[in-house]
């Protein structure tokens, strides 16, 4: 999902970082927008060098380099923020249109914030969104149940010293491979899905259900043997993808079925389903709150550590 217009009628583009849950914007598209400003990547450039005369704060080191698609059809590499980065650019930004983009973003991080308060909030969240989206009943809580899964394995890598985010993608691609007998890329080539779209969102039950076997035997190996550092974790998540194969083996001979199959569910995660989601949370900013909600999440995202 890269040119979902997040924000009314724009034309900002942005990903969904599946891992971290969260959206990265390209920035000069946001400054397009609040400026009007024909040359955008000029004022961000000049917006940065302010910034840092001032401050001593280099914005380029809060923000990602992301490919998306150029108005000439080739891929480029633009900076790319979250909302919380990108709120605290905006704020040096001179525009009539920043306010109403700004209470767009303080909803976003408020809802974050409530869900990494209350947990419960996030999966009610996801799982409203793939019924919107018009997945079964039984997968979606198939999938919601796999998401708080994935979160317990999550805190175990974190508790056992895995803190780098390279790391504990590599320790999910092994655990996968052991699991199924390919890599997460294979995997999706597998199912006829893309690089950048969410493997779990492409699964039948059966594999989201093997998934959490795996994951689930995952943490509790890594508590049993007290599991530090990224080589014994390895040979955790090692140990607790031949289990679930084995299991997907057992199942596969008793019921004559393949577990992994190249079903996908493409047909519900296009682009035009997500962009009417989106609207219609946008509307619902509209009515909703007043300014004391949006100023006590303004307070709370700048009062917020930096990641």
């Amino acid at each position: 999902m890269s040119n979902i217009k997040l924000f009314e009628d724009t034309n900002i583009r942005a990903k969904w970082n599946d891992d971290e849950d969260k959206w990265y914007f390209v920035v000069q598209d946001v400054i397009a927008f609040l400026t009007d400003s024909p040359n955008s990547t000029d004022y961000w450039y000049r917006l940065k060098k302010r910034e840092e005369e001032s401050s001593g704060i280099q914005l380029s080191t809060l923000c990602r380099q992301l490919k998306f698609q150029a108005n000439n059809g080739k891929n480029y590499k633009y900076e790319c923020a979250d909302n919380e980065t990108l709120f605290r650019i905006i704020q040096s930004v001179p525009s009539s249109k920043a306010e109403p983009f700004k209470r767009w973003l303080a909803k976003l991080g408020k809802e974050r914030l409530e869900e990494i308060e209350q947990p419960g909030k996030a999966i009610e969240r996801a799982k409203n969104y793939y019924t919107a989206k018009g997945y079964h009943p039984e997968w979606v809580e198939s999938r919601v149940t796999g998401i708080g899964t994935r979160n317990e394995l999550t805190k175990q890598f974190k508790d056992g010293g895995i803190t780098e985010g390279k790391e504990y993608a590599i320790l999910t691609n092994e655990l996968t491979s052991a699991t199924f007998g390919m890599d997460t890329l294979k995997y999706k080539y597998y199912k006829g899905i893309t690089k950048s779209d969410s493997l779990r969102d492409n699964m039948n039950p059966l594999e989201l259900v093997i998934t959490m076997l795996s994951e689930a035997t995952a943490k509790e190996l890594a508590v049993k043997k007290q599991a530090t550092g990224f080589t014994q974790n390895k040979q955790v998540v090692q140990e607790a993808g031949k289990i679930a194969n084995d299991t997907i083996k057992n199942i596969e001979k008793a019921t004559g079925i393949k577990v992994s199959t190249t079903e996908n569910f493409k047909h519900l995660n296009h682009d035009k389903k997500t962009q009417e989601i989106l609207d219609s949370e946008t509307k619902s900013l509209k009515e909703s709150s007043g300014d004391s909600e949006f100023d006590n999440a303004i307070d709370k995202l700048l009062k917020s550590p930096k990641k």
